[in-house]
């Protein structure tokens, strides 16, 4: 077996363009079946976010049971996690997982999110920014 091998009961990996459309962000926000959980630090989240996104930062994870302690929006739904590269994200649903939620991770996280045009807003509401 190759070390480089993956484990594959390792949760999967998704681009922005599938989690856009996983989570409603893709034009038809009726057909949103996954949450968009950004599981960055509060300063990160501030700047910038995809609306709708739930949040819970990764430090936040730690001690968490199949689904207590995430926020209700996001309780028996498959989540799509994302953080600003792509290395939380996945630490985070690799967790999630070993807990029993349904997870994947964006990869490149909200850079690439940004960088495909897709929605930003800060916590007030208006443009956002990638921090």
């Amino acid at each position: 077996m190759s070390i480089f091998r993956r484990d594959p009961r390792a949760p999967g990996r998704v681009t922005v363009q599938e989690a856009a459309a996983r989570t409603g962000h893709g034009g038809a926000a009726d057909s949103a079946v996954a949450v968009l959980l950004d599981v960055r630090e509060p300063d990160e989240w501030r700047a910038g976010h995809a609306p709708g996104a739930v949040h819970l930062p990764l430090s936040g994870l730690s001690g968490l049971s199949a689904g207590a302690g995430l926020p209700a929006a996001a309780h028996a739904r498959p989540l799509v996690v994302i953080c600003r590269s792509g290395n939380r994200s996945r630490r985070a649903a690799e967790l999630l997982a070993a807990r029993g939620a349904d997870a994947v991770d964006v990869i490149g996280g909200m850079r690439e999110w940004a960088a495909a045009g897709l929605p930003v807003v800060d916590g007030r509401g208006g443009n956002g920014t990638v921090a």
